[in-house]
């Protein structure tokens, strides 16, 4: 049985799926792919008075005087926005994606028989699977356009354009988002499958790298709000002068995190335990499942569904239940991580 003296002490993986941060561009539908049409999207400032909304306390809330003293109270805010202009229908969002090989090779590794083991493991499923499961659900994430997050909500149009990069190579896909769902991976297409083998190829070592360049374009009507990420602002303070929304900026360009990207690219795992049940369609990719907005961690180790269960039954060469739990810990492994055993209880 494995544990935690057969396991290394240092170990560490680099991503494989590199995402850059995504800017965000205004345009027009007709003339989507005109780039002298195309201008960068800016942040602008607001201030606003908004009212307050939050729970009060039961002794405000019951007494009709301190509830009107309450509501009288200016509830002043600067924030950030971010909107097409007045004749723009249409949110360009262009980043690129680079896929590495090497998911077989730790980055760090103080155990040369652990390493040896796991060396063994990773290319028996490299063999049997060849990554096209997780290449698959990879290229639907990126044809569905799962990572333009809010602004995908309510387009009328949405057309996802896939370039390849790579020296001597011109492949190119355009793909309708609007006719895929990002509630599971069911549905496929013969340009999928063609950037999902391009994936895999990459992720087997059968090429060292792929680069990608995508570009979405989401019709979401004249001059509405777009939604770059947001920024954590981790001092607050207590001053009514600072800003109680930031969005992220990249030499005045509206941007969307790389990290953000990559979440939505990895939100494959259909194999957690309460799927059926959950209500919450497909998770991205992490050790315990973590689900921060909804507060849930839906691999639980007391299921013996996390990363660190099944990683150290699989890299120790024991069998995993299914492949299912197999495609997991790859995907975990492609996502990168410190995953190191510690000596201490």
């Amino acid at each position: 049985m494995a544990n935690k003296s057969n396991i290394a002490s240092v170990l560490a993986f680099e991503k494989k799926l590199v995402p850059s941060d995504g800017f965000l561009y205004g345009t027009i539908w007709d003339n989507r792919t005109d780039k002298e049409k195309t201008t960068p999207l800016k942040l602008q400032e607001k201030s606003v008075r908004g009212t307050i909304s939050n729970r009060l306390k039961a002794a405000i809330k019951n007494d009709p005087l301190k509830l009107n003293a309450e509501v009288e109270k200016p509830n002043l805010q600067r924030v950030d926005s971010c909107a097409l202009g007045i004749e723009q229908d249409t949110l360009k969002l262009q980043f690129t994606l680079k896929i590495l090989s090497g998911v077989q090779a730790p980055s760090a590794c103080n155990n040369q028989e652990f390493h040896k083991k796991y060396v063994t493991a990773a290319n028996q499923y490299i063999k049997e699977e060849g990554f096209t499961e997780l290449s698959k659900r990879y290229a639907m994430n990126i044809a569905n356009g799962r990572f333009l997050w809010r602004n995908r909500v309510g387009a009328e149009n949405i057309e996802v354009v896939v370039k390849v990069l790579n020296a001597n190579s011109d492949k190119k896909w355009i793909f309708d988002a609007t006719h895929l769902t990002t509630r599971n991976f069911d549905k496929s297409s013969a340009d999928i499958d063609a950037l999902a083998e391009k994936i895999a190829e990459s992720l087997t070592g059968a090429t060292d790298f792929l680069l990608l360049e995508i570009n979405a374009y989401a019709q979401v009507g004249k001059a509405q709000d777009v939604y770059p990420s947001e920024e954590l602002v981790l001092d607050k303070g207590n001053s009514k002068s600072k800003k109680s929304k930031i969005l992220y900026a990249i030499n005045e360009v509206a941007g969307m995190h790389s990290q953000k990207i990559g979440n939505a690219l990895r939100t494959i795992d259909t194999w957690y335990p309460d799927y059926d049940d959950a209500n919450v369609g497909p998770i991205a990719i992490e050790p315990y499942g973590a689900v921060t907005n909804l507060g849930t961690a839906y691999r639980n180790p007391k299921e013996k569904a996390d990363f660190f269960t099944l990683f150290d039954k699989f890299s120790l060469g024991e069998s995993l239940d299914n492949k299912h739990e197999e495609h997991y810990v790859m995907a975990v492994l492609v996502r990168g991580g410190v995953f190191g055993a510690s000596g201490k209880d």
